[in-house]
């Protein structure tokens, strides 16, 4: 992994289509609007975006905390753009402030936390625990 420096942005964006509403996603009860669980893994992609040209070959980040708000109702077909600002780097840790809007307002913020992992050493983990499983 390479320096990441304070102040480094992402985004990531994604046109609302049925099967990322929560009536459909969740719960048929509810309304027709963006799932808020949607709209976190937009923020997740938007950090991940942050970051991805500092890292290394074998090396991705995981999310490690999520605190975010779902401040505003989105229906199908409005794109929703989700913006990460790097705002700490502490080692392998670093820490997002979020936010998404769809074309008319914001509709979420709050912050994220990711770890930079090797993936070869997450591999042989989940083998070793999948091995551990079968015994």
């Amino acid at each position: 992994m390479r320096p990441i420096p304070i102040g480094a942005k992402g985004t990531a964006r994604l046109v609302a289509r049925p099967e990322h509403l929560a009536d459909r996603f969740k719960d048929a009860m509810l309304p027709p609007v963006f799932a808020t669980p949607m709209m976190v893994k937009l923020m997740e992609d938007a950090a991940l975006d942050a970051i991805r040209a500092y890292l290394d070959l074998g090396e991705s980040a995981v999310g490690t905390s999520v605190d975010v708000r779902h401040i505003a109702a989105t229906p199908v077909g409005h794109e929703i753009t989700a913006e990460a600002k790097v705002t700490r780097v502490e080692g392998r840790r670093i820490w997002f402030d979020v936010s998404a809007r769809d074309e008319v307002e914001e509709i979420g913020r709050g912050t994220h936390e990711r770890m930079v992992v090797d993936l070869r050493r997450i591999g042989e983990r989940l083998a070793r625990k999948s091995k551990d499983r079968a015994r």
